[in-house]
């Protein structure tokens, strides 16, 4: 029979998997803490959205504190990176060394297969215009979509001017990789031989059953515990990549199977995860954090229904527009809206709602973590608004003398 774990040790695996229950350093992270981050986490998620900070700048923060924020964008690029972007968990920033790891996606898109639909009709249907743009980049190289002469979007599919569309093709298809972002967040592709270390192009192909076999185990030691169909998700695996992984790295004993209070499916403890008896935990979460970036896994772990409410009209939405779960103890405790007002030097805590729960500490200690946000994104003061029932403590605190 499995062994049965309480959800409250469930909760803790889970944050320890994630480097969320040790202190964070004294001095200022640097590019060992960065590794140590993707050795926990895989991948950083990218998102376009930038209210407050990009969602790949936030798990270094929420782990380490204030780090400078330039230290992403230089391991992003040039030979010596420690990073390269592809299709992971969506967009993400991943080691170099899982290059090799992405191929067999790389060569299924190229077959139009697990990609999104409209690039692979675009690919299919325009292959002699994305041989074009492909030898534009061979020739002229980096270049950006921006960079090809009277090519515009035309408002279709996302706005994408034809130009756009065929690098994203090669993207996908890996035969052009992101040699960096420009300060708008554009991309700029190079062929990976000129972009990525001289090991990581030149490394061996990994079969397709070893890829989905390590994207598992890196899976899995993330999430500490984890549901089949979190572990395919980390990823964005195939249920049929999955099906006859899972039971190899359970007989290789990598996977333990568990019972997990409270859950319907079948459970998997990594056999290396840490099983804390307790978790001192208090960190601002992107929407976009491994932690909560599956919404089921958050409402079975920490019995938090989250949603992002970026599109939902303003009148209907309930939390706000960019909203970040505070993480206090093993706990989903609070949850508030924040946007970086950068003209005016501000912090904006838009609305900040507790949780059913919630330690009567909370305020304060969301109050520290919003002040130490504010520092680290270079802004001069918080403000906070009147919504929510947390607003009032917090404006408390941000008016008491330092």
């Amino acid at each position: 029979m499995p062994e049965k774990i309480s959800l409250k040790l469930a909760r803790r695996i889970a944050i320890a998997a994630q480097g969320l229950a040790e202190p964070r350093p004294a001095g200022p992270a640097d590019r060992r803490h960065l590794k140590k981050v993707l050795a926990r986490n895989g991948l950083l998620q990218m998102d376009s959205v930038n209210v407050l900070v990009r969602a790949h700048y936030m798990p270094m923060f929420s782990r380490l504190g204030a780090y400078p924020l330039d230290l992403i964008d230089g391991t992003a690029k040039g030979r010596k990176r420690l990073l390269f972007e592809y299709w992971a968990h969506e967009a993400s920033l991943l080691p170099v060394e899982s290059w090799p790891l992405m191929r067999w996606r790389m060569e299924r898109a190229a077959r139009g297969e697990r990609i999104y639909k409209g690039v692979a009709r675009f690919g299919r249907d325009n292959a002699d215009y994305v041989d074009r743009v492909y030898r534009e980049v061979v020739e002229r190289g980096p270049l950006a979509a921006s960079d090809f002469d009277g090519e515009r979007g035309n408002g279709g599919w996302w706005g994408w001017s034809n130009a756009k569309a065929a690098l994203e093709w090669l993207f996908w298809a890996g035969r052009i990789t992101a040699a960096e972002r420009r300060p708008s967040f554009e991309r700029v592709y190079d062929l990976p031989e000129r972009a990525l270390p001289a090991a990581v192009v030149g490394a061996p192909d990994v079969p397709e059953a070893d890829a989905h076999r390590e994207l598992l185990r890196i899976s899995a030691r993330a999430l500490g515990v984890a549901t089949a169909t979190d572990l395919r998700d980390y990823f964005r695996l195939a249920p049929e990549d999955v099906k006859p992984r899972l039971p190899e790295l359970v007989e290789s004993g990598e996977l333990l199977p568990v019972e997990v209070e409270g859950w319907a499916q079948q459970a998997w403890l990594h056999r290396d995860a840490r099983l804390p008896r307790g978790v001192h935990a208090a960190a601002l979460l992107s929407p976009f954090d491994p932690l909560v970036w599956e919404r089921s896994r958050t409402e079975r772990l920490f019995g938090f229904r989250y949603r992002i409410e970026i599109y939902t009209p303003a009148h209907k939405r309930v939390h706000g527009y960019y909203v970040l779960p505070f993480l206090y103890g093993d706990r989903l405790a609070a949850r508030v809206d924040l946007k970086a007002d950068r003209k005016q030097g501000v912090l904006k805590v838009q609305s900040a709602f507790a949780e059913p729960g919630a330690p009567p500490e909370t305020a304060e200690a969301l109050m520290r973590e919003i002040t130490g946000m504010a520092g680290w994104l270079g802004l001069e003061r918080v403000e906070v608004a009147h919504s929510g029932d947390l607003a009032p403590a917090l404006n408390e605190l941000s008016a008491a003398p330092a």
